[in-house]
Formats: structure tokens, C-alpha cells, sequence
């Protein structure tokens, strides 16, 4: 009788929880906090925490490879199959009209991925730091947490960096969460007054042709100057045909809604696995968390940067406010440079100038990816 009870005691979850697995369940019940009460990035956060607290429970092993959170990365993250379903349903979600209106704003979002290039050095310069190791293929995929782009940063790290998953998916969408706290200051400093109050003339209208065209165009130029990134473009230029051709509302709505919906749900639980305290309670982990915000200010003052060069260049017709949405947080960062827009000037609405370069950073982010996998995978 007191050895069955003995056996017993061994099988709680008292007998056996960890310091570390408790922390990394208050990690998740705090990325549910953060989504519940503040609004930041629910539909992945809430996901991602839950799935960070099965993932720490001791003993269930539901994230173990034959447990089903095992079994969601498994044919789901490290086959790159969620990241890309994500992105066709970004695609069809996804109206490049304002970008086709002023092709020339697709600079802001080449631009603001200077802070993923920026940032790949970073790492390599932090194994200088005691407790520090980062490989070429670590660094790439802790960079491109500077595109704001949670899908492609998943895609990327599941392909070079999968140990660091965890971490880079929670820095990714975390910072993606605080855009409008992360970039007014940023915007503000870089800008002045007069700057800030510059409005834009109406963009012009763009047929349904030039629409349908668009994403079979860029998936050909993929094709011929940087076919690793055809995956994740690939799907985009797919997932916005289905929108923009008009024959197949079905599919189209489809992947705006039913798909990317389930594939959220699947992708935030798998991702949630990678929270597991032996492998997310590191140095490393802090040095990610440090790096991805670097990465995603950078990127934010570069696109900034480049628009106040554009206000020179064509004579104060672009407000320099634009360039930071060309981080690819769609549609927030547009939403954030409208914002900052209407306090300096009442009468300036900035949302479809900013959608241009926004969507240019879903395309920016996707190449940079692109180009990352090319030279180090």
C-alpha cells in the first residue's frame, strides 16, 4: 500500500514540475495576459501560450515527437508547410493596389529590411559575450525577426535554426504586438514638424488587369533572380490571384478565413512546443529577445530615413512618416504612420500611402529570407 502510494506521489505533477517548467508556464500565462488584456497579437500569442504551457507540463510529454504538439511541428513547421499556408492567406488578405499606384514607394519597404542585414552582424558579434554561440545559421534566422514578419521569420528558423524557434517566433510576433509603442519615438525623432504635417496627393486608380498581372510578374522575377525565395512569394502571388482574378471566391475567401484560421491555431501550438524550459531558459534566448528589437527599431528608422530622402528627392511629396510601414506588420505600421500623421496635421491621412511600402515589406521580407537561405542554408 505505501509503495503504491509512493508510485503515485512520483506521477504528480508536484513530484516532478521543475523551476524552469514553472517559470515557462507564467512565461505563457503572460503571453495570454498580454493578448487577453491588451489586445497584442491574440490570434497567435494566445496559441503560442498555451501551447508554451502543455509544452512545460512535466511527465504528458504532448510535446514530445509523438505527442500531438510533436506531431503539429513536425508536419506542419519543420516540413515549412504552416508558414506557408499563412502566407497564401496573406495574400489573399492582401491588396497591392496602393504599391502598384506608386511602385516607387517599394524602396521604403526594401528600405526598412536593412535592420535584418544589421542585425545579422549583431549576432555574430555577440558570441564575444560569455554565454554566447551563435553559428552564421543561428544569426540569420535571429536577423530576420527585424522584417516583422512572423510567418517568414518561422519559415526561416525552422529551416536553419530550429533549436532557436521558440525564442525568435516570441520575439517575432511580441515585437510585432508593440509596434505602436515601438516606433512614434522612433518616427518622431528622425522627423520634424513640417515633415510630419506633409500630405499626399490621391493615388491614382489601378485597374483589375494591372491586379491579376501584378503577382504573376513578381513570382517570375522570383523565379529568374532568387528562386529560394519562391516558397514563401510563391504562395503570396497564389493566395492574391485567388483575390484579384475574380473567378474563385470560394477559394478566396477560403484562404482568408477558414485555412489561415485553422493554420493559426496548428502553427501557435507548434510554435508553443518550443517553449520547453530546457531549451528556451538560456543566454541565448535573452540575446534573441535583445537582438529582435534592435532589428525591428533599425529597420523601422531605416524605412523612416529613406522617406525623408524621398521627401527631398521629389520635393516634399512624400511624407517621410510612410517609410516606417515599410516594416511588414500589415496593416499595423500603417495604421501606426496615419496615426502620427493626423496628430501633426488633422487633415492628413496617410493609411493607403502607408499600405504601399507595408506590402512592399511583406515582399521585402520574403526576398531577405530569400537571399539568407540562399547563402547560409
Amino acid at each position: 500500500m505505501e509503495q503504491g502510494l509512493l508510485q503515485l506521489w512520483a506521477s504528480t505533477g508536484l513530484y516532478n514540475f521543475t523551476p524552469g517548467q514553472a517559470i515557462m508556464i507564467a512565461v505563457g500565462a503572460g503571453l495570454i495576459y498580454l493578448a487577453v488584456a491588451r489586445r497584442f497579437e491574440p490570434l497567435l500569442l494566445i496559441p503560442i501560450g498555451f501551447g508554451g504551457i502543455l509544452a512545460n507540463i512535466p511527465i504528458a510529454g504532448i510535446a514530445g515527437p509523438e505527442g500531438l504538439l510533436g506531431i503539429l511541428y513536425n508536419a506542419g513547421i519543420e516540413s515549412g508547410v504552416f508558414p506557408l499556408l499563412i502566407f497564401m492567406g496573406v495574400g489573399a488578405m492582401t491588396d497591392f493596389g496602393p504599391l502598384l499606384a506608386r511602385p516607387s514607394l517599394m524602396i521604403l519597404g526594401a528600405a526598412a529590411q536593412f535592420g535584418i542585414f544589421f542585425t545579422l552582424f549583431g549576432a555574430i558579434a555577440m558570441n564575444l559575450l560569455p554565454g554566447m554561440e551563435f553559428t552564421m545559421a543561428d544569426a540569420a534566422a535571429i536577423a530576420i525577426i527585424g522584417g516583422a514578419d512572423g510567418p517568414t521569420a518561422i519559415y526561416v528558423a525552422s529551416r536553419l535554426a530550429p533549436d532557436l524557434l521558440g525564442a525568435i517566433a516570441v520575439a517575432a510576433y511580441s515585437y510585432m504586438a508593440l509596434v505602436p509603442i515601438i516606433q512614434p519615438p522612433i518616427m518622431k525623432l528622425l522627423t520634424t514638424e513640417e515633415e510630419r504635417k506633409t500630405k499626399m496627393t490621391q493615388l491614382r486608380h489601378v485597374g483589375r488587369l494591372e491586379k491579376i498581372l501584378f503577382p504573376l510578374l513578381l513570382l517570375l522575377v522570383t523565379i529568374l533572380l532568387l528562386p529560394s525565395a519562391t516558397p514563401l512569394v510563391g504562395m503570396l502571388c497564389f493566395g492574391n490571384l485567388l483575390k484579384e482574378c475574380g473567378v474563385v471566391e470560394r477559394l478566396s475567401n477560403t484562404a482568408q478565413n477558414e485555412l489561415i484560421n485553422i493554420v493559426t491555431i496548428f502553427l501557435g501550438l507548434a510554435v508553443g512546443s518550443k517553449l520547453a524550459a530546457d531549451k528556451f531558459l538560456s543566454a541565448e534566448t535573452l540575446g534573441i529577445l535583445l537582438l529582435g528589437m534592435v532589428a525591428f527599431s533599425i529597420g523601422t528608422a531605416a524605412g523612416v530615413i529613406m522617406g525623408k530622402i524621398m521627401y527631398r528627392v521629389t520635393g516634399k511629396a512624400v511624407n517621410p512618416l510612410i517609410g516606417a510601414a515599410g516594416v511588414s506588420a500589415v496593416p499595423m505600421a500603417a495604421r501606426v504612420a496615419n496615426k502620427i500623421g493626423l496628430q501633426a496635421n488633422p487633415q492628413n491621412f496617410l493609411l493607403m500611402h502607408a499600405m504601399g511600402p507595408n506590402v512592399a515589406g511583406v515582399i521585402g521580407s520574403a526576398v531577405a529570407a530569400g537571399v539568407l537561405l540562399a547563402i547560409v542554408g
